[in-house]
């Protein structure tokens, strides 16, 4: 039975923004962390830290679009860093030697499943875990599996009063400690309802079981709507130098379904009879600051794009050019839509975007929120006017004079204003608003969070300078 007041928790966000499925790994004294990166290339961002609370990007592991990419696994194993991860409908993983890469192109495992788990038993032999509770033997090197998928686990009994979006067994993360394995699974839908996401542990004396759970699951849930964090679920437990525990996974923020899932951290305690629990001596826990989020602004000096940005669906080195304080991007298609815009990942409740943009003859450009093909809201402009855009409609035209000019676009806690300036000091705030709170998952499905980007359709080329972003402080 579930004890709930062993796993309320207040958690710190450690990584605010569009950040979920975290997978992470220790070596040593350094934590390294990646998450889904879904249809956004370069994918599968790797951040480092010291302390669990501050993180710093080091490389994109993925170098090309390969498809919709979900929940990874990052694991460390005899000198090399692996990630597994699925897309297309199968499993691959690649592997570096350093965290900052270079990373291997994607090996495909021929293997059906998502949220891949990896599992390193004490006798050498290597299983990968995915959905629905199925595990398959991998060869010594991880690079392929031998064998075939096998149910070893059922998961953890919902209680039927419970509102959740679905069993939903997933997101297998494993680890050995004393005599025994420990599987760490989420259940009951990452959205939907509030009250739907859960982490619930099992163990086991062997690696493919049986399992037996946890009498104190779930080890995460929300159990209100009136928590801050919803939909709490899919993480990995891991641990520090000095033996203390903790738990990372994800949650979106109550009334911020715009922001994502965010990567989130408990403090972690061990009962007597050897079960993970949300500590709740405050007193003993370590003491977590809000982490600074690194800078998103960029003025486009150096000659590889920076870290925080990414394109929609495609990844063509061929499309952007970047230095002197100017990106270069080829436009291509006709609105947002379909050309494949580039994006930022914005991590605040409120914050504004300014960006200088030249277009020629035949080209527009604008500043966007962007959830996907269906779903964005911004301001372009052509040569000849400046144009509103919403749920994929360009309204409100207004004559333009210029190729050139500064939009900047406010997001006050979901109500979008935009504005358009010929210096950027003198400011036009364009006649219409938006409400962009239903730019989410449970309206448009696809999981995402709502981005902040720079589009370039038409024919020509667009130029893209001084890109400034700012939060609005409370």
């Amino acid at each position: 039975m579930s004890n709930s007041k062993l796993n309320t928790s207040c958690p710190s966000a450690i990584l605010r923004g569009d950040f979920p499925d975290p997978s992470i790994v220790r070596v040593g004294h350094d934590y390294y962390m990646t998450h889904s990166s879904f249809m956004y290339a370069p994918g599968l961002l790797v951040w480092h830290s010291r302390n669990l609370t501050d993180w710093v990007p080091l490389c994109h592991a993925l170098q090309t679009y390969i498809g919709d990419v979900w929940a990874p696994e990052l694991v460390y194993v005899n000198g090399l860093f692996y990630i597994y991860f699925p897309a297309n409908g199968t499993n691959y993983v690649i592997y570096a030697e350093k965290a900052e890469g270079p990373w291997c192109d994607p090996i495909n495992l021929r293997v059906d499943g998502i949220d891949p788990g990896h599992l390193l038993a004490p006798d050498g032999q290597r299983y990968l875990y995915v959905n629905y509770g199925r595990a398959i033997s991998l060869a010594p090197d991880g690079l392929s599996v031998t064998g075939d998928l096998q149910t070893v686990y059922e998961g953890w009994l919902i209680p039927d009063d419970w509102i959740v979006d679905g069993i939903a067994l997933e997101s297998p993360k494993l680890l050995v400690r004393g005599d025994y394995y420990y599987l760490v699974c989420a259940q009951g839908g990452t959205a939907g309802p509030a009250t739907s996401h859960m982490a619930v542990a099992a163990r086991s004396k062997h690696p493919l079981g049986p399992w037996e759970n946890s009498p104190y699951n779930p080890l995460v849930h929300t159990w209100s709507k009136e928590e801050r964090w919803w939909s709490k679920g899919h993480g990995t437990l891991v641990d520090t130098p000095d033996g203390k525990w903790f738990f990372v996974y994800h949650a979106y923020e109550k009334d911020y379904y715009t922001l994502g899932r965010q990567t989130l951290l408990d403090p972690i305690e061990w009962t007597e009879d050897g079960w993970p629990i949300v500590s709740q001596d405050t007193e003993d826990e370590l003491k977590l600051m809000q982490a600074n989020f690194p800078e998103l602004s960029d003025d486009f000096q150096g000659v590889a794009l920076g870290w925080q940005w990414r394109f929609y669906k495609e990844l063509d080195p061929e499309r952007y050019e970047v230095g002197g304080g100017v990106l270069r991007l080829k436009t291509k298609g006709d609105s947002p839509a379909n050309s494949a815009p580039l994006v930022i990942i914005p991590p605040d409740h409120a914050y504004e975007a300014e960006v200088e943009i030249k277009v020629g003859p035949e080209a527009e450009a604008g500043l966007v929120l962007f959830y996907n093909e269906r779903c964005y809201a911004g301001i372009g402009f052509t040569e000849n006017e400046i144009f509103r855009l919403r749920r994929g409609i360009k309204g409100y035209p207004t004559q333009n004079l210029s190729c050139q000019l500064h939009l900047k676009i406010r997001n006050d806690h979901h109500t979008l204003t935009m504005y358009y300036s010929t210096d950027g000091v003198q400011w036009n705030r364009f006649p219409s608003a938006i409400e962009v709170s239903g730019y989410n998952h449970n309206t448009f499905g696809e999981f995402l969070g709502l981005r902040l980007g720079i589009y370039g359709a038409g024919n020509g080329e667009a130029e893209f300078s001084k890109f400034r972003y700012r939060r609005i402080e409370k």
